[in-house]
């Protein structure tokens, strides 16, 4: 079964570039291309997508409110968001609209196939390293006056666990969680699993952005003191 793939971006030369990065792979297939997020929502009433690749910048519906919409409609495709990093401060809107990713434009083909593999079998793509660099630019665009007050569920999480959802948010992989907490990656698996089953997240991506608006962690990655 191929993976049916949706390109939203204003630019034609870049779909053209990622279909033939698609299309070259024996089990996907770009099954529709929109230029804006109003065109993809349209698209997405008669085509079956498993994943949308979504730019943020567009006219008309910019990606951002795209993402919010698509993936408040039932059993949605899972959405990857894609940004320049340096332009785009929009990501982590995106993030909190339910996309289950991001990539930078440049990625290698590589490592985009590979995203949109990972986020078609249920996981959230979110780089460590950067996850550092885009959460340290978009933290301060959380709302302001302070930290929200914590969310209740988080206190139902053991310390390791809490220790662990830090971490998480820092952008550490588990394999690197593991390292810091000595600890072995299927322990670091399960403590993760826990986490979003007790505060009811779907994926690592919604870690980040709840252990960020709770004051868990504050802007530039560390723990809130």
């Amino acid at each position: 079964m191929s993976i049916k793939v949706m390109l939203v971006d204003d630019q034609v030369l870049l779909r053209t570039g990622f279909r033939m990065v698609l299309a070259a792979q024996p089990d996907m297939e770009v099954v529709a291309e929109a230029g804006d997020g109003a065109e993809a929502i349209e698209l997405l009433r008669s085509t079956a997508v498993d994943v949308v690749l979504m730019d943020v910048r567009m006219p008309r519906l910019d990606g951002v409110e795209a993402t919010r919409r698509i993936c408040a409609q039932p059993d949605p495709p899972k959405v990857l968001i894609l940004t320049t990093f340096d332009l785009d401060e929009y990501a982590f809107s995106g993030l909190k609209a339910g996309a289950s990713g991001f990539m930078l434009k440049d990625v290698p083909p590589g490592e985009l196939l590979a995203a949109i593999r990972s986020v078609h079998s249920g996981d959230a793509v979110v780089a460590p390293s950067t996850t550092r660099r885009l959460l340290d630019r978009f933290s301060p665009m959380l709302p302001s006056g302070g930290p929200e007050p914590r969310n209740k569920e988080v206190d139902r999480l053991t310390e390791r666990e809490r220790e662990v959802m830090m971490l998480v948010a820092q952008g550490l992989s588990n394999g690197e969680i593991a390292g810091r907490l000595v600890l072995s990656e299927a322990t670091v698996k399960t403590h993760v699993g826990r986490i979003l089953t007790k505060l009811n997240l779907r994926d690592r991506v919604q870690v980040v952005v709840l252990a960020y608006e709770t004051g868990l962690v504050r802007a530039g990655g560390g723990p809130a003191r």
